[in-house]
């Protein structure tokens, strides 16, 4: 089910200014006039787990601000296939502005908050805001180091550094706001099994073996099949090759 709640204001929104994406993410570049513009043409909707958010080549119509949970894109071949390429977290912006087309699917991987609001809006609004438009820029920047630090992932770890490098964007990202410097962290895992062998380029049973070994280790804790501990970082990091 979706819900759908208006934040229109004369001031700067109530909801906006507790937003995390309004201080971390990229409505943190603009002035209180331009955020109020904004504001006013957005609405926030929450989507449950498996809802396909835009699809492989479907026009764009809005953008968004996650606020809360995670994203999966994924690329489909001519055959049907598909392939994990990325995930989005809190509070990563979503989508290409200035696209007439998506390039991606987006699948609401774990049940997801997202602010939204109409490309022309945006658009408009960031013609008028170069610190949008480097806002903007910094975070593809950022997803580009990101994939290419997710290519030596793939191409030169071992299945067990690609599990705890796996496990480790999850804790570096999936609470990064509130606590960006925890030791420690617990979350339930976004993805299926089969998800995550398709994102490592596993089997399912090389993973559930290589979770099995972290557990044993003492690396971390799973609980109900699906909630995962790591009880120190830095142990996981080096599992990882960091």
């Amino acid at each position: 089910m979706t819900v759908r709640q208006d934040i229109h204001n004369s001031d700067i929104p109530v909801l906006c200014q507790a937003c995390e994406a309004r201080h971390h993410g990229v409505c943190g570049a603009l002035d209180p006039n331009k955020l109020v513009a904004l504001a006013k043409t957005s609405s926030r909707r929450q989507v449950d787990a498996g809802t396909e958010l835009i699809g492989d080549a479907e026009a764009i119509h809005s953008y968004a601000n996650v606020l809360s949970g995670v994203v999966k894109l994924t690329k489909t071949l001519s055959d049907g296939r598909q392939q994990i390429v990325g995930l989005q977290f809190a509070p990563d912006f979503f989508g290409r502005p200035f696209r007439a087309e998506s390039a991606i699917n987006a699948e609401a991987a774990t049940r997801v908050s997202l602010c939204s609001f109409p490309k022309a809006a945006l658009e408009r609004i960031m013609k008028e805001s170069p610190g949008l438009q480097g806002r903007l820029l910094g975070q593809t920047l950022k997803d580009l180091d990101a994939a290419r630090e997710w290519m030596v992932t793939l191409g030169r770890k071992t299945a067990a550094e690609k599990i705890a490098s796996f496990l480790l964007l999850i804790a570096r990202n999936i609470d990064r706001v509130s606590d960006p410097n925890m030791r420690t962290a617990a979350f339930d895992l976004p993805l299926t099994r089969n998800d995550i062998a398709d994102f490592l380029g596993l089997t399912i049973e090389t993973v559930s073996r290589q979770l099995t070994k972290l557990r044993a280790d003492g690396v971390i804790r799973i609980e109900n099949n699906r909630h995962v501990v790591v009880v120190d970082i830095s142990r996981l990091e080096a599992r990882a090759g960091s």
